[in-house]
């Protein structure tokens, strides 16, 4: 009875033993794939094998994502801003690109803006006064169908494909 108890301790402690190196082993890979420092490395290692209470101490302190999450989120931010910063504006009939300040597509001689009366600066659609010269806009359109066509355009855009993801 006492030979099978004392196998069974012993077989307890050997399964400790190797779940606790098990659990360093994890903290120090982990921590790898975390941490860029190679010292911070060490340190996380060498709490992981306070036996138990290290690989939950480092749990709490470990960085939130791993390097190649952060390279991935980066990348995605940058080739976002890119295209943020390439975006211009297209005209809403051929989708040509347009400047703001054209008054009709170079492409295909769709009325883009009226000029300003007052100082000939060109107008969106919708205006009811002129931000360049406060000059009040005579409304000689229906607001109902710039709103739609506004609104056809913008459903344009959001439908056009969007450029591959730049690899760094």
């Amino acid at each position: 009875m006492f030979g099978i108890l004392a196998y069974a301790i012993a077989a307890a402690a050997v399964l400790a033993i190797v779940f606790w190196l098990g659990l360093a082993y994890w903290v120090n890979k982990d921590a790898r794939r975390r941490i860029r420092h190679p010292f911070l490395v060490g340190v996380a290692t060498v709490v992981g094998l306070v036996p138990y209470v290290g690989p939950v101490v480092y749990l709490l302190f470990r960085p939130a994502e791993t390097r190649d999450e952060v390279r991935s989120r980066e990348a995605e931010l940058a080739a976002l801003e890119a295209q943020v910063a390439q975006r211009r504006p297209t005209c809403p009939e051929c989708s040509a690109s347009v400047d703001a300040d054209f008054l009709v597509c170079p492409v295909c001689t769709t009325r883009l803006r009226e000029p300003c009366a007052h100082c000939d600066a060109p107008l969106e659609r919708l205006w009811q006064i002129c931000p360049y010269c406060a000059t009040r806009v005579e409304a000689e359109l229906d607001l109902d169908e710039a709103l739609a066509q506004e609104v056809r355009s913008l459903d344009r855009v959001a439908d056009s494909p969007t450029p591959q993801a730049v690899e760094l």
